[in-house]
């Protein structure tokens, strides 16, 4: 049933490139107007439908290929329409993942979701899987290099066009793309019916240009934007759009914005004008018109974050994650000579550097500021200058934070190794301030204080008592840490400070129980009782009895916003009817919940496809073929997004830049896995394909463990490349590995045509399901082991697959000549 003709390989590519952007799409768009939560699952699940095509072409395999070139064509035809059509509907089900547990039409929705988005992914797997089936076992390799390649430049061209294009003009980009795929596909199959298909084509686009008025995103009603929208006189001014974050600028000339994370309610200074900055449609900060009167800021002397000031007269400073300015406006408040003001994103420098400077003034522009585009721990490698006062402001929105919604975002600005580094660019009595929004029960606040026990001990510092201090309000607290220790003076000058401002003291070394619990009462002095704990030794004690994770965040475990733990669950789902709700942590469950369905989901639809498998001999025969092809797919398919996953993380702390660790790392793995799948049949010269897999597993294992010791020495001793060496240099490290692990998939394919070609789109499916769980069970593991145990547990299920090779004895006989 295999066809002799050449492959389609450049409208492969194209296809292949398309549904990975789309994938990458997929997940911006829906933490746009969804949560980052909820982005993570709905992906997870659509991409079921490259299990489901592989479970679909098993069972149809002889009507799909009787007509292959055809079908091949109407798939990516189906693909170009249903991704935008899929996407419409999918957004317009009204969905809260909060109400999962007491309203059922929640579950059906999300099951429609699920159903809905995994539709583009089947049609364009199914393309792809009948190539593989319908070619020579010589061209599988060749055929698997088109589809990782293009999938490379996918991922590539889709975060260059996040920087260019709105999102929704991307999305109609990508389906337009795998048009252009199906019509040179018509012209590479050599189809008897390219007058039918070219008509279908162009009705595709027509249907297109009729919904694309429609391709609008609808933000979730739950999401700052929405609500602020809803007020009367707000508009939106302004939008920007980048793999960083989607930027929207929101004015009021009715009800003005009045944006001061925690304001003492003794404040009498009316905040100035200002224009509302959202991220992803919630993380709202604000843009504020420069005063004309330095006085004018007095209200930013209000906050816990003015309290340094008060206990020194700094020089100079460093402000980590400057934003629209409000920390930069609070220093000019207090005249600060020199400072140092470092931001992720250009897109927000430049909006208050240039396009908002009329408004903004020089905030950003003065004499006293210098600017700097760059991951924070990146500047402190690069620069070994030490400040007076080093500032952490307040990086994400307060209904985010409160949510648990960044649960499963890594974040290497809290760790303890980051600790450590700011700690070490202090000057004598030099002070660390760490600004956060209150969460009660506490959580945020009191795992900052530990994770900042635990640095200076890490550091052999005496005395560490003495050189915390934490304040808190009704909204936020902040954490200093001194490089030296917190005299009697400054604690008098911390008492004045909160007394006239309603602020309560959460810890210093001479704090009484009566002290701690003044103003903005709980039920307990809970911090009073916590961090005393920490300080005197006993924080294992706490770590086990609180109600949720406090243990400090490393960079091998960059959590630091997971504090789930299965005790305040149960709690929490109790007290469901009475408001308990709101303190799970959503996403760490719908990580789990994910990682529940699509196993199960997955188990069902890989035995499916045995049970009403077709009647060969070939199959039904050997059972034991069959439970190898299951086993060998399931470990591969599982242990190449495991070390794909391990090692962007590992590199994005060289990097010190995400967009740059995905970029560099994905189109790595994808175009030299695709070079190592184009080798792998080349190298079929007295060799078998089990003992070229063989070969290339142990080359990847062995790289991976030297990985595992070597590349924090090499990050350290290669620190001081520029940022496009840097990138350079990762492609090349990441390059051996890449290559040996485009291997396996296509030797397996290779082999099965000698004798079990029936298996081979069962074998797709099985990689695609083992892929989805991957994705999952990469980041739980992370979670509680961290990514160093990502790595290992990669290794040995690469090992475990060369015992369930699925080969035949007639692959060890055959040998093909060198090309």
């Amino acid at each position: 049933m295999t066809n002799h003709n050449r492959p389609a390989y450049f409208s492969l590519f194209l296809l292949s490139a398309s549904a990975l952007s789309y994938e990458i799409l997929l997940m911006r768009l829906f933490s746009i107007i969804q949560w980052h939560h909820f982005a993570y699952l709905v992906i997870a699940l659509a991409l079921l439908g490259y299990g489901i095509s592989g479970s679909l072409l098993f069972l149809q395999q002889r009507v799909a290929l009787r007509h292959y070139n055809l079908n091949y064509v109407a798939l990516i035809l189906l693909f170009a329409l249903s991704s935008v059509g899929c996407f419409l509907l999918a957004q317009s089900i009204k969905f809260n993942i909060e109400e999962l547990f007491w309203d059922p039409t929640q579950i059906a929705y999300l099951t429609m979701i699920f159903l809905i988005l995994a539709l583009p992914f089947t049609f364009a797997a199914s393309a792809i899987c009948m190539t593989f089936m319908n070619h020579q076992p010589q061209e599988i390799a060749k055929i698997y290099a088109a589809d990782l390649v293009g999938a490379g430049f996918g991922a590539l061209a889709i975060l260059f066009a996040m920087y260019h294009l709105m999102p929704e003009k991307i999305l109609i980009a990508i389906s337009l793309i795998a048009i252009l795929a199906a019509l040179i596909a018509i012209w590479e199959t050599a189809t008897n019916q390219k007058l039918f298909l070219h008509l279908v084509a162009l009705g595709v686009i027509a249907l297109l240009l009729f919904i694309i008025p429609d391709v609008t995103m609808n933000y979730s009603q739950y999401k700052g934007l929405a609500q602020t929208l809803k007020v009367k006189g707000a508009q939106i001014i302004d939008q920007r759009a980048s793999p960083m974050g989607h930027l929207t600028l929101v004015i009021n000339n009715e009800v003005p914005l009045r944006h001061a994370p925690g304001l003492s309610l003794t404040n009498t200074t009316e905040p100035l004008k200002q224009i509302g900055l959202f991220v992803d449609g919630d993380n709202m900060s604000a843009i504020t018109r420069y005063p004309e009167t330095i006085d004018s800021l007095s209200y930013l002397d209000q906050t816990t974050s003015a309290l340094p000031y008060h206990l020194s007269t700094p020089s100079e400073i460093l402000i980590i994650g400057s934003g629209t300015g409000s920390d930069l406006l609070q220093a000019n408040y207090h005249q600060i000579a020199s400072i140092d003001a470092v931001e992720l994103n250009p897109q927000i420098i430049e909006l208050i550097k240039n396009d908002y400077a009329d408004f903004a003034g020089p905030v950003y522009n003065s004499r006293s500021t210098h600017v700097y585009a760059k991951d924070a721990r990146d500047f402190l490698l690069e620069n070994r200058k030490q400040y007076d006062l080093i500032q952490i402001g307040l990086s994400d929105g307060a209904t985010a934070s409160s949510s648990g919604l960044y649960a499963l975002n890594e974040s290497y600005l809290y760790t303890l190794e980051a600790m450590q580094d700011y700690l070490s660019h202090l000057k004598p009595e030099g002070m660390l301030s760490i600004t956060r929004w209150l969460k009660i029960p506490p959580r945020d606040s009191l795992k900052l204080f530990a994770t900042a026990h635990q640095a200076l001990e890490l550091l052999q510092l005496q005395e560490i008592d003495k050189r915390l201090l934490m304040i808190r309000n009704w909204q936020t607290s902040t954490l200093l840490i001194k490089n030296g220790l917190f005299t009697k003076s400054d604690l008098v000058q911390v008492e004045n400070f909160c007394r006239e401002r309603l602020f309560d003291q959460a810890y210093h070394h001479q704090l009484k129980v009566s002290e701690s619990n003044r103003y903005n009462l709980l039920n307990k002095p809970i911090f009073y009782e916590a961090t005393h704990q920490i300080v005197s030794g006993n924080s294992d004690l706490l770590f086990d009895n609180y109600k949720f994770n406090l243990q400090p965040a490393t960079d091998d475990r960059p959590y630091f916003h997971h504090f789930f733990k299965w005790q305040s669950f149960k709690e929490a789902l109790k007290l469901r009817g009475s408001g308990g709700m709101p303190l799970v942590e959503w996403g760490y469950v719908v990580l789990l919940l994910s990682l529940g369905i699509t196993t199960l989901l997955s188990a069902l639809l890989i035995i499916l496809p045995l049970i009403y498998m077709p009647q060969s001999a070939s199959t039904v025969t050997k059972p034991a073929t069959s439970g190898s092809v299951l086993a060998y797919f399931a470990f591969i398919g599982l242990a190449f997004l495991l070390i794909e996953i391990g090692i962007i993380q590992k590199f994005q702390l060289f990097l010190h830049h995400p967009i740059y660790a995905i970029t560099a790392s994905l189109c790595a793995f994808l175009c030299f896995s695709g070079l190592g799948s184009y080798l792998s049949e080349r190298l079929r010269y007295r060799q078998s394909h089990k003992q070229i897999a063989l070969k290339a597993i142990i080359t990847l294992c062995t790289i991976s463990l030297i990985y595992l010791v070597l590349l924090p020495l090499l990050f350290d001793l290669l620190s001081h490349l520029s940022m496009t060496m840097k990138i350079i240099t990762s492609i090349l490290l990441i390059a051996p590995m890449a290559i040996c692990m485009g291997m396996p998939f296509p030797l397996a394919l290779a082999a099965m045509k000698q004798g079990q070609t029936e298996l081979i789109p069962w074998a797709w499916g099985i990689n695609g399901y083992a892929s989805v769980i991957s994705a999952s069970l990469s980041t739980v593991i992370a979670i509680q082991f961290g990514f160093k145990a990502v790595l290992i547990f990669a290794i040995i299920l690469y090992l475990a697959s060369l015992v369930v090779f699925p080969h035949n004895k007639a692959d060890d006989d055959v040998i093909n000549p060198a090309p």
